[in-house]
């Protein structure tokens, strides 16, 4: 119809919204906000209500699937094995964590998967990576339905079954 006039598009006032805005979050768009434990992922938005995955959930969901695999004796580097150690021993402690040793980026629709790992001494380390990369990857992308795109891992140390976790038992004096 010529002569009528056409309205232009409507443009939305301001930055895109986003799933939450607490530390961690993931914004419509797939971008990382930062750290923390807040929602990483819309699984569901319908009419009866909405889905959310924090990125902490990942994270765990990741760290115990790579201790399943056999061959695999912790997770960790250096520094994140010893603050472990410690809180594991302070009173009031959780216990273990599930997420030393992993971190993860979480967008939309696809995660990323970084492992620290210490593999017990005699394992094929690159079988061992293998069975890791494709046990973390199918509960990941079973139990949360993202797409795992990546999940990449360092071997840190190598655990020789005779090792003991406790420090040496102290030495008597040998003077009395």
């Amino acid at each position: 119809m010529a002569g009528t006039p056409t309205n232009p598009p409507k443009q939305m006032a301001g930055p895109p919204k986003s799933d939450s805005t607490a530390a961690g979050s993931t914004t419509a768009d797939g971008a990382r906000n930062g750290g923390g434990s807040s929602p990483g992922r819309v699984v569901e938005d319908t009419s009866r209500g909405k889905t959310t995955i924090a990125s902490s959930v990942v994270q765990k969901i990741a760290g115990i699937a790579a201790r399943e695999v056999s061959g695999v004796h912790k997770l960790g580097g250096g520094m994140s094995r010893a603050f472990g150690e410690i809180r594991e021993r302070l009173p009031g402690s959780t216990g273990a964590s599930h997420t030393t040793g992993v971190s993860v980026e979480v967008g939309e629709k696809q995660a990323a998967i970084d492992l620290d790992l210490i593999v017990t001494y005699g394992a094929s380390i690159v079988d061992l990576a293998k069975a890791v990369r494709r046990n973390v990857i199918g509960t990941i992308e079973r139990m949360t339905g993202l797409e795992v795109i990546e999940v990449n891992i360092a071997v840190n140390d190598i655990y020789f079954a005779n090792e003991s976790d406790d420090p040496e038992p102290a030495q008597p004096p040998r003077v009395q």
